[in-house]
């Protein structure tokens, strides 16, 4: 008998379960030899192994390379008694050496390695998504992570061909995974790969009839194409109705265009507002479309402004009018023109480009009675459609502000006593939220469920028909024809007056100030005519 098989069974002599590592600490042993003496000694019978492998999780210090983490599988080994040839220690079972117990690692049995390669190899003539293989293969036991792990090995060996979105620096996986064929090493090299990319070419042709996301690309790229032939750029408001899907899938439609298409191209107007063309128009032109569309943006993005300050007013008076004791809080700032209802928050962290402060429109704090907490409310406001990523940044506000969050065992959270309230013109019907159990609820049932308060403009339109004013009369016509705030305040409170005379007095304010909003409205359907933005 050996020298190492010696030591190992003196190490084993108490009859108690040791691990590889710490029959290499017991011994001296090197590692390797261990290992090769241990599985000797199984297979002699003088010792038992645990009957399936145990699985733990440790982390490991690279030094520079950071901490790594793995899922590290091992057996237990244990002297044998005299004839036993299996038994229970600590629950696990320990039994002697037979190649039913030998590990696919250690050449035992058929490896799932080996049974991707071989699909691959036996069905060389076309590409496969990996979600698919990964489908055609579940019976052998092989399981989605098993796939991409292996073939990353097989493409550094050369064996296969994979193919992704590709990027200036990366590659990332279409929507049914990465792309995936045989190179034939039998063929002349360039040869072999220029057929495994027809292949991954012909799947994609056959994918793009039944991909929404290929035909939205498609489509994006032709509007694109249009209006740079047109000499105009295009905005993403006006890619997303031409689209007809949810901002979501608009936007994520949108990056992929960008990555498959490099002639399609983004700038960016006063760091703020996106727009696209195609490199097919000639530089002047484009530095004149340019000029035109910022000239555009500075008058409809001040309207845009005018009337979304007219709706924190009319949000503001409604709440004043229906909610019993409430006292709005006012802060100094320095420029004078903005409202001191507005209040500036403190932020711990960095939300939605934010770094150290953020304003929200109004607060407000309302005590029922002398023994009952008093409830703080905190208003945002949005004029137009609202979505869920409007939502997701207000409540994210609250949770790092220093005014009303706190830090509590799960995580930073809106204080007790604080309600936050989203006042929003119209919220998006074709936005739905899909939840942890996969199932989808509406943006409005979605706001309810972060402990929010919704208000909406048919929610203040409806207590207008209460009061008797006729149905021509809406909140929403009232910012839009209002001058300011201080006059969506006067125009509410005569109409609040005298309802009868609400369609009125609406028409003396379109009148008084035609000036206004006359320009804004002729400038607005010229520029939709023309399918500007």
């Amino acid at each position: 008998m050996g020298q190492s098989r010696k030591l190992i069974l003196a190490a084993l002599g108490d009859y108690k379960p040791k691990s590889h590592r710490e029959i290499v600490k017991a011994t001296g042993i090197g590692g390797s030899a261990a290992y090769n003496a241990l599985a000797a000694c199984w297979k002699k019978g003088l010792v038992l192994r645990t009957k399936k492998p145990i699985y733990e999780f440790e982390r490991i210090f690279k030094g520079r390379g950071g901490m790594t983490q793995t899922t590290r599988p091992y057996h237990l080994y244990v002297l044998r008694p005299e004839g036993v040839d299996s038994q229970i220690i600590d629950g696990r079972e320990f039994v002697r050496y037979a190649k039913e117990y030998l590990d696919v690692r250690g050449g035992g049995k058929h490896s799932k390695a080996k049974t991707v390669l071989e699909f691959f190899k036996k069905h060389r003539n076309r590409a496969w998504f990996s979600k698919e293989v990964a489908e055609a293969l579940r019976d052998k036991g092989v399981k989605p992570s098993d796939i991409m792990s292996n073939v990353r090995r097989f493409e550094r060996e050369g064996l296969v061909y994979v193919r992704g979105y590709k990027m200036d620096e990366r590659q990332t996986p279409f929507k049914e995974g990465y792309l995936i064929t045989w190179i034939d090493s039998d063929k002349p090299r360039e040869q072999a790969i220029e057929e495994a990319i027809q292949r991954t070419e012909k799947a994609l042709e056959d994918r793009m009839s039944s991909s929404p996301l290929v035909e939205r690309v498609h489509q994006i790229r032709d509007v694109i194409i249009e209006h740079s032939k047109l000499k105009k750029l295009v905005g993403f408001t006006y890619i997303h109705d031409r689209l007809g899907c949810t901002i979501h899938e608009a936007k994520h439609a949108m990056s992929r265009a960008l990555q498959l298409y490099p002639d399609l191209k983004e700038i960016k107007l006063f760091n703020a507002y996106r727009y696209y063309y195609h490199t097919c128009i000639a530089e002047e032109d484009l530095q004149a479309a340019t000029t035109m569309k910022e000239n555009y943006i500075r008058i409809t993005k001040g309207r845009a402004n005018r009337i979304g300050h007219n709706w924190e007013a009319a949000s503001e008076w409604f709440i004043d009018k229906f909610t019993t004791g409430a006292h709005f809080l006012t802060q100094n700032h320095r420029a004078d023109k903005m409202d001191p209802r507005r209040i500036t928050l403190h932020l711990l962290k960095g939300v939605g480009g934010r770094r150290m402060s953020a304003e929200v429109d109004r607060v407000w704090e309302v005590t029922p009675g002398l023994f009952v907490p008093t409830t703080t409310y905190v208003l945002s406001c949005k004029w137009g459609l609202v979505q869920k990523r409007d939502v997701d940044d207000f409540l994210d506000v609250l949770r790092w502000c220093k005014e009303f969050g706190v830090d509590t065992p799960d995580g930073r959270q809106v204080k007790q006593g604080v309600v936050g309230v989203f006042a929003g013109s119209a919220f998006d019907p074709k936005e739905n939220v899909r939840l942890k159990d996969e199932s989808t609820i509406s943006l409005a049932s979605y706001t309810a469920r972060m402990n929010m308060q919704l208000l909406k403009g048919a929610d203040f339109n409806e207590r207008l028909r209460e009061k008797g004013c006729s149905a021509k009369v809406t909140v929403q016509k009232v910012c839009k024809t209002a001058r300011d705030e201080d006059e969506v305040r006067a125009v509410f409170n005569a109409i609040w007056k005298d309802p009868e005379k609400a369609e009125e007095i609406l028409g003396e304010v379109m009148e008084r100030n035609k000036d206004v909003y006359g320009f804004e409205k002729m400038l607005e359907e010229k520029e939709s005519a023309k399918h500007i933005d």
